[in-house]
């Protein structure tokens, strides 16, 4: 009598199942990681409705910075301009504008006074003369 030889095939079966148990788990739970990007749309607001304050918009080149308008001297002078006007808001919303040649690290810097001196919320205004 000669000893049975072992069976040298792989079960596949158990490995097929683990597999599709972990498909299953990770298809229901990729969903609920993704994350969108937070935009707050502005509601609409019927015209006439009661007076709105005025923007505030900074204006950044390569060698100059303006506050609507008036022209900054330092970026200490810009906390301490900003400061009394985001007092008086309730949204406190500053918006950008910057030119081609601006240093990123300098944008940085400006934004940075700008929470400071309590913006909480930063728009960028697209530059003049570009479309869409």
């Amino acid at each position: 009598m000669t000893p049975p030889r072992p069976i040298a095939s792989v079960n596949v079966t158990p490995l097929i199942d683990v597999l599709l148990v972990l498909l299953i788990v990770f298809m229901v739970i990729v969903p609920e990681r993704t994350r969108a990007l937070d935009v707050r749309v502005p509601e609409a607001q019927e015209r006439g409705s009661g007076a709105t304050a005025d923007p505030v918009v900074l204006g950044l080149t390569e060698n100059a910075m303006t506050l609507n308008g008036r022209p900054v001297a330092s970026l200490d002078a810009l906390a301490l301009e900003l400061a009394p006007l985001f007092a008086g808001q309730t949204e406190r919303a500053l918006f950008v504008r910057t030119s081609e040649g601006v240093a990123y690290g300098s944008l940085v810097e400006a934004l940075d006074v700008a929470r400071g001196a309590g913006a909480r919320r930063i728009g960028l205004l697209p530059r003049p003369g570009l479309r869409p």
